[in-house]
């Protein structure tokens, strides 16, 4: 064959057949096409690749999505990714949720064949993707974050109360008393040569101990009787001793002595102190370290305050399920239907904080047609006790009804936890319960505030479910931070360890919001609709949670200099998306990290898309100087709002389609400048099966279902060579 794809006359009858995708015949039925001549002209195309002008565009990359399956059983979708692309991305097997299982080990044998497998062929792999809200092992997340509860097994035992391995820069449970002297070791000059430890600086002698003070703060104070265990590991340049002061903050002294004296020798050591609570030390949440006294380096590592437990659980008592002070901008377990408008006021209950107001603008035909909901993470079983608490107050009298709902306005019983009257003044309501069959599996409180037109107050809302004993582990946001980073390394190191092959990642997937703010971060905090594998990273981390991720990626060996891109949909149709995901790009490189690129993945339909909407997020994204990649380029048609389906495509519309594929390819090579071509990906070479999660039964590719190729084919090849 004198070119790759050529035609294939293999039908009984006249049948020419639109060019195959391989060096060799392939013998399999296809459907014979409404019009044999409209199809011919596509033989005289050669390979996409062949189209790209390399001497223009030396970096160039031509991508294609691919199953890994697929690729890895050598078949027409190896032939046809290595004949006519440079190269690959996986649609699924190297994203978190296909890798990390739920014990948290990464499965990577796939993945490992699929690199092997590529790079045999020729062809580079793209990364796809490093930190994304979906396709998550959320299960294994979720898991690692939840708090716990550890019934009384009747054995004593120390349980963890505290701890510190300063392997992130979560500096949230431990501060000094001066500046600009703590800072971290290089990795590998902690402890047993691992890790970081912490570093204190003392410059000179002061004039008295507590001069130059490490404060660590615990969740909770401690109480007169307790038993506590402070184990850590120390070393200092310079032998030294010092002490441990009790605050009942970081500087609030409380007792002159908490855990004793601590030895300091140029040798790492271990130091181990158990003591029992007295009434000096009583309600202490913070042991200062007195470092004044010795003019040297101090290196702590591996911090750890145990509280010891008799086995006795500490009796029944009632433990938190949900709550909310109203302090943050959580709403993640309430919210409102749309007559409850939401919003804050200062300040709340007994003059401190804030309080939650919602206002109820007139006298509803019912009272839940004004709705305030409580959610809870657990549903409720039939048997269990729970109270709830909260503080209330209202402009005018009111008395309200609570509902059981299942999900917020999911309807179960009509009463929950008992009527509710409000005063214009604070009152603290108290309600325990015992959940019957009418409560049970429920997970949501429904406040029905319709019958009184006033604005209502709530502050210090608490769910809180009756165990007979045992200890609850409560996970504070700074311990979920940490135990995230953490596992967000694991995943990173993971994957990066057995890529070494590939060199250009998504380090951060769809990071904005589409609504109602796009200069904003996506966040799962209030969404009633979350998918099993849906986790926000950034809802635990923070707005730097692409920074984090960065650096992981740029710490691991033979990935320093790795192209990372951030990418994202829809920045095609809306310009303050596109907008806001450059902003967010500059604001993750002014923490001192770099972004190579930006993605655009163009998911687009024919009829779906605005031309000079597409030019001008062409020019932001340029006007970055960022390498640019179109990273998921596929193409449905539109009808009256919705994507039609292949068999109803006409070959008019089929046309269309291939003058935008030209269009698009075309303006990409226009706008972007030379040195910012990093590539072009098409997502689905085929037009999407019926049964795909994926755009399904749609005409979405450059090839139909058969491998032949469709007039998008010969859109998208002219607009690579620019004709």
């Amino acid at each position: 064959m004198k070119y790759i794809n050529k035609i294939l006359l293999t039908l009984i009858s006249t049948v020419v057949l639109a060019s195959c995708v391989d060096d060799a015949p392939l013998m399999f039925d296809v459907r014979e096409p409404s019009s044999i001549a409209e199809l011919k002209y596509l033989n005289d195309y050669d390979v996409l690749k062949s189209y790209i002008d390399r001497t223009a565009n030396p970096n160039f990359k031509l991508g294609l999505g691919v199953s890994v399956s697929e690729y890895n059983a050598k078949g027409v979708v190896y032939r046809l990714a290595n004949s006519n692309f440079d190269e690959i991305v996986a649609g699924w097997e190297m994203k978190h949720g296909a890798v990390v299982q739920d014990d948290g080990s990464l499965n990577l044998a796939n993945v490992t064949t699929f690199l092997e497998t590529a790079q045999k062929a020729g062809v580079s792999v793209f990364g796809h993707t490093l930190c994304w809200h979906a396709n998550q092992n959320a299960k294994y997340l979720n898991n690692l974050i939840a708090d716990k509860f550890i019934p009384s097994t009747g054995e004593p035992s120390w349980d963890s109360f505290f701890s510190a391995n300063f392997e992130t820069d979560d500096a949230s449970n431990y501060s000094s008393n001066l500046t600009n002297i703590i800072s971290f070791t290089a990795t590998g000059e902690g402890f047993e040569s691992k890790g970081r430890a912490l570093k204190i600086v003392n410059e000179k002698v002061r004039e008295n101990d507590w001069n130059c003070q490490l404060f660590v703060t615990f969740q909770k104070p401690v109480a007169a009787g307790e038993k506590y265990r402070l184990t850590m590991n120390v070393r200092a340049e310079a032998n030294a001793t010092f002490g441990t002061q009790a605050h009942t903050a970081p500087g609030a002294y409380k007792h002159w002595d908490f855990f004793g004296s601590i030895t300091a020798t140029p040798e790492w050591t271990t130091f181990t102190k158990e003591i029992t609570i007295s009434d000096d030390q009583a309600t202490a949440n913070t042991i200062a370290f007195n470092l004044g006294l010795t003019a040297t380096t101090y290196y702590f590592d591996n911090i750890t305050v145990e509280k010891y437990n008799d086995g006795s659980g500490g009796g029944p008592s009632y433990v938190p399920v949900s709550g909310a002070d109203f302090e943050t901008g959580d709403n993640s377990n309430y919210s409102g239907n749309s007559n409850a408008v939401q919003s804050f006021i200062s300040p709340g209950f007994d003059g401190k904080g804030r309080a939650l107001k919602i206002a109820n603008a007139e006298v509803r035909a019912n009272d839940w047609d004004c709705q305030f909901f409580m959610t809870f993470p657990t549903a409720t079983e039939t048997g269990e006790k729970y109270r709830f608490i909260m503080n209330v107050r209202a402009d005018a009298p009111a008395s309200f009804s609570t509902q059981a709902h299942i999900v917020p306005q999911s309807y179960k019983h009509w009463d929950f936890v008992g009527t509710i009257n409000s005063t214009t003044e604070w009152t603290t309501y108290t309600k325990e319960i015992t959940i019957d069959d009418n409560t049970a599996g429920v997970t949501a409180i429904a406040f029905n505030l319709g019958k009184t037109a006033t604005n209502y107050y709530f502050d210090n809302m608490r769910f809180e479910k009756y165990t007979e004993g045992g200890i609850w582990i409560i996970k504070t946001p700074e311990e979920k931070k940490e135990i995230l980073t953490n596992a967000l390394e694991t995943w990173i190191s993971g994957i990066m360890t057995v890529s070494k092959s590939v060199k250009a990642w998504d380090i951060v997937n769809e990071p904005m919001s589409d609504w109602p703010d796009p200069s904003q971060l996506k966040t799962g905090v209030g969404k009633t609709d979350m998918g099993a594998d849906e986790f926000y990273w950034q809802d635990y981390l923070g707005k730097d949670y692409a920074v984090t991720a960065i650096r992981i990626a740029r710490s691991q060996e033979g990935h320093t200099d790795d192209k990372l891109f951030i990418n994202d949909y829809g920045l095609e149709n809306s310009l303050d998306k596109c907008r806001g995901l450059i902003e967010y790009v500059k604001y993750v490189e002014s923490k001192g990290v770099k972004v190579d690129g930006i993605g655009t993945q163009m998911h687009v339909s024919l009829n779906g898309v605005n031309k000079e909407t597409i030019a001008e997020h062409f020019r932001l994204l340029a006007a970055t100087g960022k390498l640019i990649k179109i990273s998921e380029l596929d193409m449905g048609i539109n009808v009256d709002g919705k994507g039609i389906k292949t068999e109803d495509a006409t070959d008019e519309q089929l046309r269309e389609q291939a003058e935008l594929y030209k269009y698009i390819v075309k303006t990409y090579f226009e706008i972007i400048p030379e040195a910012q071509r990093y590539g072009i990906t098409q997502w689905a070479a085929t037009d999407s099966p019926a049964s795909s999660s994926w755009r399904g039964g749609e005409p979405i590719g450059l090839w139909n279902s058969d491998y032949n190729r469709k007039h998008a084919y010969a859109g998208f090849a002219e607009g690579l060579s620019a004709k």
